[in-house]
């Protein structure tokens, strides 16, 4: 039931900021020249007027597919860890929270990268004239005939520098948040703490390794329109700090940050909702600061969103 109440939760967090993430790609990968959007909500508007409230949700079919995976291997991987290093310390968080973000990468990569193509697919059009790719396998699929497994991992290694430290600050933060909020066995507010915790573990989860995010998305949408503009991630930042300066690395912060808050708060309303109605009175203010350690820490994983 932890499993599969985690799941749900991640997929409830994906419809809500999915659309947010269609704008951040939107807004990181378009052209200094000729920019399409002028900001956040310009896009927003834009993509409903030009494509359709279904424009926002292009490419959620890639996170969708790659959530149970990717949730497998961070509640095992985060467990497992903690379990190994004892003690339930902010320190072991990080450390349980960075190697189960590390490992998860073999999933993730592969499935931003379709994400991303597919959110770039028809862009500006309400009926695309000519779809390149018919869904996220079709695109994967097509990648690695013309591009093989390094194709497939394009931005690899960009992902790894986020998720590593990404969900380490994110565990970290969540459990100094809980910590500090502190929870009784029978406080009313104990959901709306968790929501809360939550959602700033996930802004400082993603101002701790936005830049990072950036150049990876470039990488990852290079090639769309048959132009290979980078030869490698230091190329990409070279030329993206030569011809935007260093604000190019907070394009698409507002819409992520936008995101970050309700993703994480819907993933924590919906398994903790999950977990107590399949558990009864044992999950609710009593599994908050006061649970036993081990407890706690099963807490928080089980609360994990599949993606930052």
């Amino acid at each position: 039931m932890d499993f599969v109440a985690g799941c749900i939760g991640g997929a409830a967090g994906v419809l809500v900021g999915h659309p947010f993430d269609t704008v951040k790609v939107r807004l990181q990968v378009q052209s200094v020249d000729k920019p399409l959007y002028r900001g956040t909500f310009h896009c927003f508007q834009s993509i409903i007027r030009q494509e359709t409230m279904f424009g926002l949700y292009k490419g959620i079919g890639s996170p969708m597919m790659g959530l149970t995976f990717i949730n497998a291997i961070v509640f095992g991987v985060q467990g497992n860890t903690m379990r190994l290093l004892g003690n339930d310390t902010p320190m072991n968080q990080f450390l349980a929270g960075a190697a189960a973000g590390a490992i998860q990468c073999v999933i993730c990569c592969p499935m931003e990268l379709a994400k991303t193509r597919m959110q770039l697919q028809g862009t500006g059009e309400k009926k695309s004239s000519r779809k390149l790719y018919k869904n996220s396998l079709d695109c994967l699929a097509r990648i690695y005939n013309r591009d093989g497994l390094r194709g497939v991992n394009r931005g690899m290694v960009t992902t790894l520098i986020r998720e590593t430290p990404g969900f380490g600050v994110y565990f970290l933060a969540y459990d100094v948040l809980t910590r500090s909020l502190g929870c009784e066995p029978d406080d009313r507010l104990m959901i709306p703490k968790l929501l809360f915790a939550g959602g700033m573990a996930g802004i400082a989860s993603w101002l701790s390794t936005y830049p990072v995010d950036v150049i990876k998305s470039r990488l990852q949408a290079d090639g769309v329109g048959g132009v290979n503009r980078y030869s490698s991630i230091a190329d990409c930042v070279r030329q993206s700090i030569k011809r935007e300066g260093y604000m190019v690395f907070t394009r698409g912060l507002t819409s992520t940050l936008l995101r970050a808050f309700p993703v994480n708060a819907a993933t924590f309303a919906t398994v903790t909702l999950i977990l107590m109605y399949s558990r009864g009175v044992e999950v609710g203010p009593k599994d908050c600061e006061l649970a036993p350690p081990s407890h706690q820490a099963q807490l928080q994983q089980q609360a994990q969103p599949s993606s930052l």
